[in-house]
């Protein structure tokens, strides 16, 4: 049996009480680092949970088969940082695991998808999501979602590229000065966001070319150019500036 856990975005604290009730039951517990940023130590989620757990990285995952062999003959918990189902990468687990006929549970939990309403801007009005990767000299394509996003008046959301094992991440400015380069006005408003979803997360509201000189200290990042505004969502942006 294999259960796909998501622990949430903060602390060992997160996971729900299903999700620590199954762990606690699994012969074996893995947690996947490469997607997401921890946002506490490890050692947290052992000493809450009572199991020992194997750091699990794109490749062990990906490629390996260990889990899933596993999952024919003991109870796996597999651990995601924030949702199941946020990155490709775990659904492409899940469907490896259906054509073996393993059984799967989902346990879901909040990410950076739905908790990025704290920002006070509306969920149902954001358009399609982009990143914004560490090689991006020529890559246009977050250029065009927002273009598209802009002419539909919708919220565009940009994800900051990351490889927590080698502990690298690209910082705000960087993602702002790639949007600048790429002709965006350095006095668009945008909202950049720190650590959502942790105790200590940061949020502003401010023109591109102010944020860039902003210290948001740790990661993980995000950046949104919001689309039309409704009052209510411009009386909340006014508490992040």
């Amino acid at each position: 049996m294999l259960y796909l856990i998501g622990i949430g975005l903060n602390d060992e604290k997160d996971i729900s009480v299903k999700g620590l009730e199954i762990v606690r039951k699994a012969d074996l517990v893995y947690l996947e680092y490469y997607t997401s940023k921890l946002q506490c130590n490890i050692e947290k989620l052992e000493k809450l949970y009572g199991k020992k757990i194997t750091k699990a990285d794109r490749n062990f995952v990906e490629k390996g088969s260990e889990i899933l062999d596993k999952s024919k003959n003991k109870k796996v918990a597999f651990l995601v940082i924030g949702d199941v189902f946020s990155a490709t990468t775990h659904m492409d687990l899940f469907l490896r695991a259906r054509k073996r006929n393993i059984k799967v549970e989902i346990v879901n939990n909040a990410s950076i998808l739905n908790t990025i309403g704290i920002t006070g801007l509306e969920i149902y009005k954001f358009g399609k999501i982009t990143s914004i990767s560490f090689e991006n000299k020529n890559i246009k394509t977050p250029i065009e979602v927002y273009e598209m996003n802009k002419k539909n008046k919708l919220h565009t959301l940009f994800l900051l590229d990351l490889d927590p094992i080698n502990n690298k991440y690209l910082s705000i400015k960087d993602a702002i000065n790639y949007l600048i380069k790429n002709n965006i006005n350095e006095n668009t408003l945008a909202v950049a966001c720190a650590r959502i979803g942790n105790k200590n997360q940061i949020i502003k509201y401010k023109e591109l070319k102010e944020l860039k000189e902003i210290n948001f200290s740790d990661p993980p990042y995000c950046l949104i150019i919001p689309g039309k505004l409704h009052f209510i969502e411009e009386e909340v942006l006014e508490l992040w500036k």
